[in-house]
């Protein structure tokens, strides 16, 4: 009878000898954590393009941490540990978002494109009309400036050079005209 309760008082012993080396680990990683939190935000942001983002990502990362292992000192190297499991978790937030844009992206095509009816093909095309009119009577530069830029893609300052006109001017020129064709057929 007296080994059973000095193996019971040992068992008892070993419990509370577990729990406060439990804590201590607890205390450790939390005192890592928040020494080196916010280095390890600054470490995620660029990876995931997000303050916020990193913010969850290093949390998130902490609370894996803390279970990982029973303490502290059985990782050698606790903080690089740290940093891998963040860096690990923004690579797993940019994979799902590749993935989420490419289902995302994809999903539209899917769809049937809505087709116009007889009045509004007929509306839009007398507006098409009454645009390439409004082109036809503008200033040479000024045509082809919103042409090249509104339908052939071409950047401001693409525009610019091949004028020979600065960025603002053009810009201006094109702000101006495209404000004077709307109003014109919306008239």
């Amino acid at each position: 009878m007296k080994s059973v309760r000095s193996s019971h008082v040992f068992g008892a012993n070993m419990t509370r000898s577990s729990t406060v080396c439990a804590m201590a680990s607890d205390r450790l990683k939390i005192s890592l954590y928040t020494t080196h939190r916010a280095r390890l935000v600054d470490y995620a942001t660029p990876i995931v393009g997000s303050r916020d983002q990193a913010e969850d990502i290093v949390q998130d990362a902490f609370l894996k941490f803390t279970p990982a292992t029973a303490s502290a000192g059985e990782i050698e190297q606790p903080l690089s540990y740290l940093y891998r499991v963040v860096r690990n978790r923004a690579l797993d937030l940019l994979r799902r978002r590749r993935t989420e844009t490419s289902y995302l992206c994809d999903a539209p095509q899917s769809l049937p494109l809505a087709t116009p009816s007889p009045e509004e093909t007929l509306l839009h095309g007398d507006d098409l009309k009454r645009v390439t009119q409004l082109l036809g009577e503008l200033p040479n530069h000024v045509r082809i400036a919103v042409e090249m830029y509104r339908l052939g893609g071409y950047t401001l300052e693409e525009v610019a050079d091949y004028l020979g006109l600065s960025v603002a001017t053009v810009h201006r020129l094109i702000r101006k005209t495209l404000f004077d064709i709307a109003k014109q057929i919306e008239a």
